[in-house]
This record gives structure tokens, sequence and C-alpha cells, in this order.
């Protein structure tokens, strides 16, 4: 169940995100630049496996760290309008696309060495459900990694990120009070790694099938 209940389902998240495709890039620039590229390099340099899968390839920001990797790379996306975006750089070229629900991968049991989402199961509306998928895909002893935004652990901002995630839902589609560690848990993942990226509001993680 989404926290705070809120009632969002994939059409919906799909819609938004067609929306705001155009300029999505732009809204993003200022944290892109400030944390979240570095965020992401740090991740990578994490990565381990062969085969790897994507989920929730958005606007394709993660493509430069593909490059000169030997990854057998699948990525999945929910917005057409983002895949649109994506399918404009030419790095895009080395990897295969999916149009696809997080919730439901179209892949069988253990077909990727490791599953990586950047800010992306924020506007996943089942989150457990969508850690469940990625488990099931995964090979024994395969490991997802994520880059993620939670709920803060400060009460007071706890409370106003409750207060406000109605309203960011509505706008764009993201839930702002996610407790993703536990979602993960619940999934039937073991965290390996929990790290605080910016206060305890942005988070790597590393999980691994329990």
């Amino acid at each position: 169940m989404v926290e705070a209940n809120v009632a969002i389902d994939s059409r919906e998240v799909r819609n938004k995100y067609n929306r705001t495709s155009r300029f999505y890039n732009v809204l993003e620039w200022p944290m892109e630049l400030a944390f979240y590229r570095r965020w992401r390099r740090s991740l990578f340099t994490l990565l381990r496996g062969s085969r790897i899968l994507e989920v929730g390839l958005g606007t394709g920001k993660n493509l430069p760290f593909y490059r000169g990797k030997p990854w057998n790379v699948t990525a999945v996306e929910l917005s057409e309008g983002m895949l649109s975006k994506a399918r404009a750089d030419e790095r895009i070229q080395a990897i295969a696309l999916v149009q696809a629900d997080a919730q439901y991968l179209p892949f069988r049991p253990a077909s990727f060495d490791a599953v990586l989402a950047t800010f992306v199961f924020c506007s996943v509306p089942d989150p457990v459900q969508g850690f469940r998928e990625i488990r099931r895909v995964l090979r024994p002893g395969g490991r997802l990694y994520l880059l993620e935004h939670v709920l803060p652990e400060n009460p007071l901002l706890a409370r106003l990120f409750n207060r406000l995630n109605p309203l960011t839902v509505q706008r764009v589609g993201v839930n702002i009070n996610r407790k993703t560690a536990e979602n993960i848990r619940k999934a039937g993942f073991e965290l390996e790694v929990e790290k605080n990226l910016l206060s305890t509001i942005f988070k790597l993680f590393v999980a691994r099938p329990g």
C-alpha cells in the first residue's frame, strides 16, 4: 500500500510523466548538477555482473555510465514521453529498451545479475510489488542497486513531508514520504548498504535477495 493512503495507479503515473517529459530535464537540472550526477557515478562503481537491468530509464540520465562497460544492458520505462527523450541520445543504441511497468516486469526469473534504479520507486504505485518483481528477475546472488529519496528521520520534517505528499503525488506522481528500506525488506531483500547521501532524505541502497 502507498504510504499516507495516496491512491494512484500506473496509468496516472504514465500520463503525468508523459506530460512532464518535455521539460523534465530542465526541472531536474539544478539537483542533477549539484548532486545526482555524482551519486549516479558512485552507484555505478558498485555495480557487479554482466546482465544488467535498469528499472525506470527516464530520459536516460544514466546512459553515460554504461559507456565502455562490457555489460549486456536492458532498460524498462513506463512513459512513452520519457522513452522518446532517451531514444534521442545516440548512446541508447547499445541498450535493449522495453516499455514496461516496474510492478510487472516482462522477464523470466533469474534473468539478470544486477538491477538498478535511480529515483524511480518514489513513483511506483506499489513499491513492495515492484521490489518483489526485481527479486524475481534477479539471479541467486544478484544485487539491487538503488538511489532514492525517502521519508526523513527527523520527526518535524517527516510530518511536513507527510502533509505535502498528497500534493506532490497529485502534481507530478511522486511520493516524498516513502519508507524505502522497509519496503525493500518487505519484498524479501536483505540490505547490505544503506548510505545517507544528503541528510537522511537521499540514500544509496544495495540489497541482496534474502
